[in-house]
């Protein structure tokens, strides 16, 4: 009998857990938000563990929930819609100049990034004044939608929607140039809903608490808390959802386009791009059929993987990333890792490690290496090879991208 590729938790009350995590560190933090999500009583089936689980707020980084009749605002994350996008480009590595500092400061003036002023007036991770591209996507696909999510929700208009339609933000998302194993040039970008859906996510998550307290609901988390399906907040909880989900697609499109201009501006050869994986969600929750029945899959740091899909798996700063193609597999309900996964908090990196280290793991790469991005230094993070060798039944190897350049808010 062939062994399965993934250990089984079962827990003293509730689904099974199956975690593709042989070979990669399950932390007891993350263990126990598992068997707390395994004891509500919506889960179908069971609950899959990615290999690079590891403890979020209320719900695993790295899991994939399955309901039926609820949707757990937590589990989708306040970074909703986050995820990531490649293009492929003409160049090849000869073409690039030998000092590509010139290509990551065209990328850092093209795309806002980072964050200052507490996001208020003169953030430098905002647009100040908006593109007109950036502007008509607004106007066109999103803000009448948004407006009605608005008249539901008020509270909601805080401003920071529109300008930072095409903009990076902070943390772990990043801008990388990179080359493939036959040394092609590739642009590629993490990022989300920015602070827009930041807002719809705390906002959700804490009237699903208040729905807990309001039905005297005992929960194992109150980060656990759920919106039931067919009431009021669940109907208007999925309606932001798939806005939000929708905001951080135009979000990476349009920061892709500006990307691909500056490079272009920054005295290359001509080149042309070809778009290789763009909605690569990997924070989201989608409705999908999985053995024979229709149900709500929440993936939180997870990636679709249907047979044939195309995914992007990165690793960190100074690691491999994968261009990766789904397997189909029904255990995991048609899902992967969405990178390698934080192997310690970003306290206690910056605690650890010094900017020497940092320069010492991002040599060859043109990328900052200043204390304020130790926490995203490679060694925070989990072995991207342990974390891939953990999922050869879910996806298979497309391409896997080195790193020349990387942009960091």
């Amino acid at each position: 009998m062939k062994e399965n590729a993934y250990n089984v938790i079962t827990p003293e009350a509730g689904v099974p857990i199956k975690a593709w995590t042989k070979g990669v560190p399950l932390d007891d933090s993350a263990r126990q938000q598992l068997l707390n999500a395994a004891q509500l009583p919506f889960i179908f089936k069971w609950i899959a563990a990615m290999p690079d689980v590891h403890w979020g707020i209320g719900a695993t980084v790295g899991s994939v929930i399955p309901t039926k009749g609820a949707i757990i605002p937590a589990a989708v994350g306040v970074d909703i819609g986050c995820g990531m996008m490649a293009v492929q480009t003409s160049l090849n590595a000869r073409q690039l100049p030998d000092n590509l500092k010139g290509i990551r400061t065209a990328i850092e003036n093209a795309v806002p990034h980072g964050r200052t002023n507490r996001g208020g007036a003169g953030d430098r991770g905002a647009w100040h004044n908006i593109p007109e591209r950036n502007r008509q996507i607004w106007g066109n696909e999103l803000k009448s939608r948004y407006d009605a999510i608005l008249a539901k929700h008020p509270k909601l208009d805080r401003g920071n929607h529109a300008n930072h339609l095409g903009t990076l933000g902070t943390g772990n998302h990043f801008i990388e140039v990179c080359l493939d194993e036959t040394e092609t040039v590739w642009f590629m970008l993490h990022s989300g809903s920015r602070g827009v859906g930041n807002r719809m996510g705390n906002y959700f998550i804490e009237l699903a608490r208040r729905d807990m307290q309001r039905y005297s609901i005992n929960l194992p988390d109150v980060d656990l808390a759920y919106f039931s399906e067919r009431t009021e907040h669940f109907a208007d909880y999925v309606e932001a959802v798939e806005w939000a989900q929708d905001y951080a697609r135009w979000n990476r499109h349009l920061m892709m386009e500006q990307i691909i201009a500056a490079v272009r501006r920054s005295g290359v050869p001509g080149f042309s791009a070809e778009l290789k994986a763009i909605n690569c969600h990997h924070n989201y929750v989608a409705r999908e059929s999985h053995f024979g029945e229709d149900v709500l899959i929440t993936r939180k740091g997870a990636v679709r993987a249907r047979e044939g899909d195309l995914g992007i798996i990165p690793g960190s700063m100074g690691a491999r990333s994968y261009i990766v193609r789904g397997k189909g597999n029904p255990e995991s309900f048609c899902s992967c890792s969405h990178g390698a996964g934080r192997a310690m908090s970003r306290t206690e990196a910056k605690r650890r490690f010094t900017v020497e280290d940092h320069v010492r793991m991002t040599a060859g790469v043109e990328c900052r290496k200043d204390e304020d991005v130790i926490d995203e230094t490679p060694a925070a993070y989990k072995s991207i090879d342990a974390v891939m060798a953990a999922q050869t039944d879910l996806v298979e190897i497309v391409h896997t991208l080195r790193q020349v350049v990387c942009v960091k808010g």
